[in-house]
């Protein structure tokens, strides 16, 4: 079998290890007679999975007890409604930093939702970088603050994040969740659609603290709260369950790696590769975000003519290269080096690059 080299933006890669064992499972899970997908999300088994699957996410982020770990449907998408339908105060101003596309769809979705202002924004850079944490303003009576930890179309991530100190911090981690050790303790909610870095599509992870998701609004529907979700224990309607078992065994995949720690090095050292590709090329290639904001999961680069970046993913394309064209809305190039992406599919990247330049430069 031929494996592409997947840099699809997400979906994305999973690891060969998990699919083979997915696969091993999913005419008969665990001598129960059918698929994980058959059985009902009542029975002790789906429970078990669904148990072990927040269990390990736990041991493997230090989620103190004072959190829900709860497993939603919808997306990120969903995620940029219900925040604001649960968590946004009258007289409490929602605060968001904008800093791309996926901040501005969540800050659209607050507006339809109560007042919503912009604590800092990157426009004047073409959202090329993240700002300061000095750059940052807060109202002193918001909601909450929100941010996009990393930005997938213009290749941007936050190294570091703001103290709100009594404000709740939250953020979007949609295409970084568990690439790099956070402090959860300092974030009021964590989400992420689990299809980048986590798991296949159909979850979506929020981690949320408890005195947050205690007393959602009762004027909203039951499933668009976050307590509903949280006395149920993720399992109020049918979840969906087979993604949840495969964010199980992705949350096994990463800790037979040795931790997130050992993945956030995994990840500087393949992304090394293609990034001094980039800054070794003389302009032939050029990185599109600014350096100091940089993203360690979507590498965006751009060649000195659309016709040449044509070329480079048609030919790319004819040696297995998946995925490495940028966002429809911007163009030029993208390498997706989520934590599933093998390390030789960045040598492979990085090899074709330098050869492909030799030949076009």
């Amino acid at each position: 079998m031929t494996r592409a080299y997947n840099f699809n933006a997400g979906p994305a890669a999973l690891p060969l290890e998990v699919l083979q064992q997915a696969q091993e499972q999913f005419v008969d899970f665990q001598g129960a007679g059918m698929s994980i997908m058959e059985m009902s999300h009542r029975s002790p088994t789906y429970e078990q999975v669904n148990n072990e699957a927040q269990s390990l996410l736990r041991q493997l982020y230090g989620i103190p007890d004072n959190y829900h770990v709860l497993f939603l449907q919808g997306g990120a998408s969903t995620q940029f409604a219900m925040l604001p339908m649960n968590l946004l105060r009258d007289g409490h101003p929602a605060a968001y930093v904008h800093t791309g596309a996926w901040a501005d769809k969540a800050i659209k979705e607050s507006k339809l939702i109560g007042e919503t202002v912009v604590a800092a924004t990157t426009a004047s850079d073409n959202f090329m970088r993240m700002p300061s944490l000095s750059e940052i303003v807060v109202p002193s009576n918001a909601s909450y603050l929100h941010l996009t930890s990393n930005e997938t179309i213009g290749g941007t991530q936050f190294h570091e994040f703001p103290d709100t100190g009594d404000i709740p911090l939250i953020v979007d981690m949609s295409s970084d969740i568990l690439s790099r050790p956070v402090d959860v303790s300092k974030f009021g909610v964590i989400y992420a659609g689990a299809q980048k870095n986590l798991g296949p599509s159909g979850v979506t992870l929020v981690i949320i603290r408890d005195d947050l998701a205690k007393d959602s609004p009762k004027s909203i529907p039951a499933m668009l709260r976050y307590d509903t979700h949280a006395k149920s224990n993720s399992l109020y309607n049918t979840p969906p369950s087979f993604s949840v078992y495969m964010v199980g065994l992705m949350l096994n995949w990463i800790k037979s790696k040795g931790g997130v720690a050992q993945i956030e090095q995994f990840n500087r050292d393949k992304t090394k590769l293609i990034y001094d590709a980039i800054d070794g090329s003389g302009g032939f290639y050029q990185g599109c975000a600014q350096e100091q904001s940089r993203s360690l999961m979507n590498i965006t680069f751009r060649l000195g003519n659309e016709e040449l970046e044509k070329k480079f993913i048609k030919e790319s394309e004819a040696e297995g290269f998946v995925g490495l064209k940028g966002h429809r809305d911007v163009g030029g190039l993208r390498a997706s080096t989520y934590n599933a992406v093998p390390l030789e599919s960045c040598q492979a990247l990085a090899q074709f690059m330098t050869h492909f330049q030799k030949q076009n430069g």
